[in-house]
């Protein structure tokens, strides 16, 4: 109950005395960026928490803690229209290893899987020709575009799959040639599952370069190394802070 006190302090100490601005604060619909900044001793997630936990006592608080939360990251794509174009206005695109010689097989689609609306990579990975990978790759940025993800610590994904082991690649303009790209990885279930990849995960492949978050280009969710049968369903891609 102190931390709810507090964070309404704050914001009620920082509130500026137009009559609309009070309107539309009282509707739940403004929570200015000077309350956001002025949070005493308390981080933005604390007071996400608090206030969440209050909001089920209080009305007034649901608005507030729901625009709190939604601060505190950036949608990527929540796959909730029926194209692939993302929630950054960039279209997903399947990719291959035949490109370069491979034969793996790549399909992605929109779909709903458990209910929830989903982007579906399925496909054969295949080793033959020096191959070995299929891939669903998303631009982060319009045509000579880059995203600055230094607000960020890295990135939140719902997951499902057939118990097998996936990549997030990511490139940036350091990324001077197709094989190189910075890299982590994680297990995809059979359950949906909320995964967070801090950007401190990616490691730079083949190039020594670190990883800049300021100039992000691309994001990609491959299946690579080994030949088998790739399953992965992706319903929510963010960025968390």
């Amino acid at each position: 109950m102190e931390e709810i006190q507090e964070c309404h302090q704050s914001y009620v100490a920082g509130k500026q005395t137009d009559h609309d601005q009070d309107k539309r604060y009282l509707m739940g619909t403004l929570v200015s960026e000077r309350y956001r900044n002025a949070l005493p001793d308390l981080s933005r997630r604390g007071c996400v928490k608090a206030l969440a936990g209050f909001a089920l006592l209080n009305p007034f608080v649901l608005p507030v803690a729901a625009s709190l939360a939604q601060s505190a990251e950036m949608v990527i794509d929540d796959f909730s229209t029926q194209d692939l174009v993302s929630k950054l206005g960039t279209r997903w695109r399947g990719v291959s290893d035949q490109v370069m010689g491979g034969i793996s097989e790549a399909s992605i689609v929109r779909g709903v899987v458990d209910g929830r609306p989903c982007l579906r990579l399925t496909g054969d990975v295949r080793l033959e020709n020096d191959g070995g990978f299929i891939q669903a790759a998303l631009n982060l940025a319009g045509a000579g575009e880059l995203l600055d993800a230094s607000g960020y610590a890295g990135l939140r994904l719902i997951a499902r799959g057939n118990d097998e082991q996936y990549g997030v690649h990511l490139r940036t303009p350091d990324n001077v040639r197709p094989w190189q790209s910075y890299r982590a990885q994680f297990t995809a279930s059979p359950a949906w599952q909320t995964i967070e990849i801090p950007f401190a995960s990616f490691a730079p492949y083949r190039l020594d370069t670190p990883l800049d978050i300021t100039r992000l280009r691309r994001i990609g969710l491959v299946a690579i190394g080994r030949a088998f049968f790739a399953d992965l369903a992706i319903a929510y891609l963010a960025l968390y802070r």
